[in-house]
């Protein structure tokens, strides 16, 4: 398992990381509640919801960005659009099949947001895991002043 998880995109398992840990911190403030049950249903449906909707980002991002400048733009614009439709969807499904609270989805999926916002934290564990990683050096271009001073 952990071959597999070396082979997955760095940024990707930092986002998918921080959106577990949120979703184990969420269900362990639910314990308390009469309706556990029907609470945590629904936050692991967000939960779910939120994973799959971090690998889609990440998917379109990386075959969009390999197209032209139109194509990318149209290719990520459509890929945002259905990826709405379908946290949509499953909040509309949630609400109208009563398996689950529609509020604790909501704040499932609200884990992708909050996973952004940990990645401080989750960028430990990676490199617990990965190991340092190793970035390419900036390459600076120097302004068109400078170019033509030299000539």
């Amino acid at each position: 398992m952990k071959t597999r998880i070396l082979k997955m995109n760095r940024t990707l398992f930092e986002l998918e990381t921080g959106i577990l840990i949120f979703g184990i911190l969420c269900q362990l403030c639910l314990l308390p509640f009469a309706k556990r049950g029907e609470y945590s249903a629904g936050l692991w449906i967000g939960i779910l919801t939120a994973a799959f909707a971090a690998f889609h980002m990440w998917r379109g991002l990386d075959r969009g960005l390999d197209l032209g400048e139109k194509g990318a733009v149209s290719y990520l614009s459509r890929q945002n659009i259905i990826r709405y439709l379908i946290i949509v969807l499953v909040l509309i499904l949630t609400a109208v099949s009563g398996v689950a609270n529609p509020l604790t989805v909501f704040l499932g999926i609200m884990g992708l947001k909050i996973s952004a916002y940990m990645q401080p934290f989750t960028k430990k564990i990676s490199k617990l895991l990965y190991g340092e990683e190793i970035l390419p050096e900036i390459i600076v271009e120097e302004p068109a002043d400078e170019q033509e001073a030299r000539r």
